[in-house]
């Protein structure tokens, strides 16, 4: 699999430079270009490996492990294809051991006291935090965002751990009144047990957090399965957990093979729970597996969020706004603004000015000062945004700026913006998870409303407006599990995040996230002395 991996990273190499870069002199450029990121590469590993954050192996039971059949995959710069390491590809065998590590370390993390428990993430927390700097590059060099932002990501998914480190301790029961005298009613709850975590590429640290920080709260375990793409940024948080005293087989990191990671997980009955983030085509076959076991299933899914700018926004917050909602990580994040829909009687002003704006976003390694948009993480990203762009202009929408691959090579794109566009074109119905921001024109409160919600998903919108009372109507009108109000930036660790309609299911965040991971045990006590 490795040599396959690596004749396939080849040829695309090639591709990238005979095919795209069209002179001799870009061709140069972007060749210089490549060879300096490809030594920021190498420089930023071997610091990342001096630190001891950089692991290459599974963590089975507290003990880091190889594939048993010795199969490895590659983990590549996304900025240079250059390869970072090798790590393991994992299969059923191996997951089938973590689920059994995370079963037996269970009985006993299950009945530690919230205090013990919350001491072990505090100290999982600082750890994060001392490491900041790292964990970044580290982030940087697999995923590819800005260093500034993922620095950004190690704060916000550190977040997560010391929330549910304080959350651990609230975790209440219930006393209901007994319709008999000599009876007494109570609600315990207690964790569901093994949970199986898949997350994703874009956040490989927050998306990790987010779901282990309360599972590990409320007494459960874990088996983590990263995306093959961003699996050393996951390695190196466990690490970090190793460190902080929480036992070994608590905190498992498999990956590999995806499809015989899900099927183990999936499949065994000891695992009591699954908790997903990524596409709805995945997230929707891992709810019909689930369906097996009768297992429960937390789905953060594919998003296709609406950014809405009335007539009465302020200019200035709703171009910053929707500059922050639509370009984080390159448009790769599932609440990124998926179309914009400016009134008409703002429409073309809003149009120059955010465009305008649009065109100083630097794009770059994430590791250049003052870059703030890093390379797509593969070709297959690139294709589709292409996909999306072709459709668009053929069914008559205008590019006002961007619309092709950056002459930086590789899978860099330049930040595009699309005017004129209709609510049939693909840009508008699917979530295109590149840095394109599409704009559509309405003329009414009622229309924008009947636009947003024309879609299967319902995570993440965003409004512009000064109007308080029409920021109420349209927030309560739109059918979405988050909306953000004149800001482009909604996440948090103490609010509830996640989906409505096939955006997904239950909440990560908040004390809302914990109850994803607790059974509700009701007990009814008689009285012992009675005849």
């Amino acid at each position: 699999m490795a040599a396959h991996i690596a004749l396939l990273r080849s040829s695309y190499k090639r591709l990238i430079h005979h095919s795209y870069i069209s002179s001799s002199c870009s061709s140069s450029f972007s060749q210089r270009f490549i060879r300096q990121i490809s030594m920021d590469t190498q420089g930023a590993a071997a610091e990342l490996r001096s630190s001891g954050l950089l692991q290459t192996q599974g963590l089975i039971g507290g003990k880091w492990t190889d594939a048993y059949d010795k199969k490895t995959i590659e983990v590549c710069d996304p900025a240079t294809g250059d390869v970072i390491v090798n790590v393991p590809c994992m299969g059923r065998r191996e997951t089938n051991d973590a689920i059994s590590s995370a079963y037996d370390a269970f009985k006993a993390w299950s009945k530690l006291t919230a205090n013990e428990r919350s001491r072990c993430l505090r100290k999982w927390y600082d750890l994060l935090i001392a490491h900041k700097e790292q964990l970044g590059r580290l982030i940087t060099l697999e995923q590819g965002k800005p260093l500034k932002e993922a620095v950004g990501e190690v704060s916000y998914g550190a977040s997560f751990i010391e929330f549910y480190a304080e959350e651990a301790k609230r975790i209440y029961g219930d006393i209901i009144p007994p319709t008999l005298a000599d009876r007494r009613l109570f609600v315990l709850k207690q964790p569901v047990g093994v949970v199986g975590a898949i997350t994703p590429w874009n956040f490989p640290l927050a998306m990790i957090t987010r779901k282990v920080g309360p599972a590990l709260a409320c007494g459960c375990t874990v088996v983590i399965k990263p995306s093959e793409l961003t699996p050393l940024t996951a390695l190196a948080a466990a690490e970090l957990s190793v460190q902080a005293g929480i036992p070994p087989g608590a905190v498992n990191v498999v990956m590999g093979n995806a499809s015989e990671i899900g099927d183990a997980l999936l499949e065994s009955p000891l695992v009591r729970k699954i908790t997903f983030t990524g596409s709805t085509a995945v997230g929707k076959k891992l709810m019909a597996g689930a369906a097996r076991t009768v297992k429960k299933v937390s789905l953060e899914l594919g998003g296709n969020a609406p950014c809405i700018v009335f007539d009465d926004a302020d200019l200035d917050v709703a171009v910053k706004g929707s500059i922050a909602a639509k370009f984080r990580n390159s448009g790769q994040t599932c609440v990124c603004a998926n179309r914009i829909l400016v009134q008409e009687g703002i429409y073309e002003k809003f149009a120059h000015s955010f465009t305008s704006a649009v065109q100083n976003l630097q794009v770059g390694n994430g590791f250049k000062e003052g870059v703030s948009q890093g390379p797509l993480i593969n070709e297959a990203a690139v294709q589709k945004v292409e996909k999306f762009i072709q459709d668009a202009v053929t069914k008559g929408a205008n590019i006002k700026l961007g619309g092709k691959r950056h002459s930086l090579g590789m899978t860099f794109y330049e930040p595009t913006v699309i005017s004129d566009v209709k609510s049939e074109m693909l840009v508008s119905r699917e979530e295109v998870f590149g840095p394109v921001a599409p704009i559509l024109r309405f003329k009414t409160e009622e229309e924008a409303i009947q636009m947003a919600n024309d879609t299967n998903a319902g995570l993440a919108a965003y409004v512009f407006t000064t109007n308080v009372q029409r920021s109420w109507r349209v927030s309560e009108a739109l059918e979405y599990g988050l909306v953000g109000v004149n800001e482009g930036l909604i996440s948090t660790e103490v609010a509830p995040f996640g989906g409505v309609k096939q955006s997904g299911l239950g909440r990560e965040g908040s004390k809302y996230g914990m109850d994803e991971y607790l059974e509700v045990k009701y007990v009814c006590l008689g009285d012992m002395n009675r005849a």
